[in-house]
This record gives C-alpha cells, structure tokens and sequence, in this order.
C-alpha cells in the first residue's frame, strides 16, 4: 500500500478555489493518496479537512499522511453520497467546502490485481470498495447482451455496443482482463481499431462505472455537499468524461437557477429558490504544462460554485 502515490489534478487551481472560503471543515469526498488533502492543509492554516474514500487501500495510506495534521484532519471509510453519516459521526455541523475529484485514481489503475486496467492480466474485479460482493466479472458473465450493450452506450458512449455485447456473450465465461480486452479489441472493425487509443478503453470505463454506481450516487451526493455547504463556501467538481461532467452541470445549475424555467426575458412565477453562484475566474481545464507532465489531467474539467444565501429568483 506504501505505493499509492497520486500527482493530484489542477492543484493550483484547487488551492486558488478554497484561498478564501471561511475557516472550518472542507470535504475531500474523494481522498485517495491526500494529495489535494496535504496541500490544503499546508497551505491554508483555516482549514480543516474530512477526507472520504471507499478504496480501503487508499484510506489507510492517506490516513497515515494525514496523521501529522492531528484534529485538523478526519477520514471515514465511506462512499461520497454518505457524507452526512461521517458529519453526524464527527460533530461536524457544517462544511466550509467541498471537493469530488471524480473517476479512478493512477494507483487503481496501476495495481494489476484490482483488475482496472487493460493492459494487465488480472481477474475481473474493477471494485472500488473491495467490501463490496460483486465485481465486474458478474457483469461481464451475468448481463444479458441486452443489458451490456445498454452499459456500454451509456457510459462508455461506444459506438460499437451491440458488437462487443455480442462478442462477449458469446466468449462466456471471461475470468480476466485480458481476455476482455481482446474480445472488445476483435468485436471492433479493424479501421476503428486505429484511432482513439485503446479499443477496450471505452468497455472497460462503462463496466467500471456500472459496477461502482458512479453516476448514479453522484446527483445526490452533490446536493448534499451545496446543503451542507455554508453561505461563502465553496463546491469544486473535477470530472473526466462527458458522462459524469453532464451530471455535474446538470447540479450546479439546478442549484444556481433554483430549477427555474421561466423564461429569463420575464419574472420567475415558479418560486424557485437559488443557493450557489457559479465562480469564474478559475481555469476550467488544466494548463498545457500539466497535461504534457501528467496524461490523467488531459480531460479534467473543473467546475465552481460558491454558496450564497438562498434567494429567490426575482
């Protein structure tokens, strides 16, 4: 577990975004190795940190970094979408912050046995929470070609689904990672093989996010961190495919309209009610610097809103 080192995405950018919220607690509801953790601790001393993970690989190496900051640092062995349970916990009333850096972290990938990867033979596993009982070979082996091609447009938003739903259906049982690469690879035709990067980068994406519910716990735990948030803080979001950057959007914006659909020309009949303002300013995406130095940041977006006393829409 020493091993878990992560270079954390658009650190500059996460500093600048937290410089000025007001001091207590902000959420990294992502943890994995602390590194957005340790420099916020470092660098600004109003800030306390709750740290999140539900990879106990990753907790329990960030836990130990942690350590040195005493009471100012808190972790919790959960899934972002419980993070009311470690508040409760901890006595923590509120946040002056939060963090979701979104996706899976290089260690994961790294680690051939956790079966994320590709590029490695390990088993079919993908689990991010290793207490959970499913892996990925479940769907791999259990979904039906319906189903898989199903998972495959809408997270990995693959052209060729019904194909490789097909291929692998018909290769059961698949027991590695490698054997599903070359399945998705020979179910894809030759001339698309060549573009894009990997074949099976786009399965191997849409299983794991099915698998770990990505998506589907992500709405809900974004609204809760903007209820949690106080007036001045601060919610920052870095996504990595269009999927889970869809959903961000969709959230902040319901938060910054109210879900207001008057027409803007006109007042708001509606009564909605909008609790963040979005920041601007700050980056969205990283520098070219960053993108040369660490192939991971190449698709990060990051959005920012601040909390702001709830207001009707005039």
């Amino acid at each position: 577990m020493s091993e878990f080192a992560h270079r954390p995405v658009m650190l500059d950018e996460i500093l600048q975004v937290f410089a000025s919220v007001p001091p207590g607690w902000v959420l990294d509801a992502t943890l994995g190795g602390a590194g957005h953790a340790t420099a916020l601790l470092d660098r600004h001393p109003h800030l306390r940190i709750l740290g999140l993970d539900r990879d106990g690989d990753a907790l329990a190496v960030a836990s130990r970094r942690l350590a040195v900051y005493g009471d100012r640092a808190a972790t919790a062995h959960l899934r972002f979408d419980h993070l009311d349970h470690a508040m409760e916990a901890l006595s923590i009333p509120n946040l002056s912050g939060a963090l979701f850096d979104l996706g899976v972290s290089s260690p994961q990938f790294d680690r051939a046995e956790r079966g994320f990867s590709y590029r490695h033979a390990a088993p079919l596993d993908m689990r991010m929470d290793q207490r959970e009982p499913w892996t990925a070979g479940d769907i791999v082996n259990g979904y039906e070609e319906s189903q898989l091609a199903q998972v495959l447009r809408r997270h990995g938003d693959e052209r060729f689904a019904t194909r490789i739903a097909r291929a692998i259906v018909a290769a059961r049982p698949i027991e590695t990672t490698t054997q599903l690469a070359e399945i998705v690879t020979s179910a894809i035709p030759a001339a698309a093989r060549r573009t894009g990067g990997h074949p099976a980068k786009r399965t191997f994406q849409a299983i794991r996010i099915e698998l770990n519910r990505e998506l589907e716990v992500l709405p809900g735990a974004l609204d809760l961190a903007i209820e949690r948030t106080v007036v001045g803080g601060r919610v920052a979001v870095i996504s990595y495919h269009s999927g889970e950057d869809r959903i961000v959007k969709q959230r902040l914006r319901f938060a910054e309209t109210g879900g207001c659909e008057c027409p803007p020309e006109l007042p708001c009949v509606c009564d909605a009610v909008k609790t963040v303002r979005l920041v601007r300013g700050i980056p969205r995406t990283p520098g070219e610097a960053e993108r040369t130095a660490n192939p991971r940041a190449r698709s990060a977006r990051l959005r920012v809103v601040e909390r702001i006393e709830p207001t009707r829409r005039g």
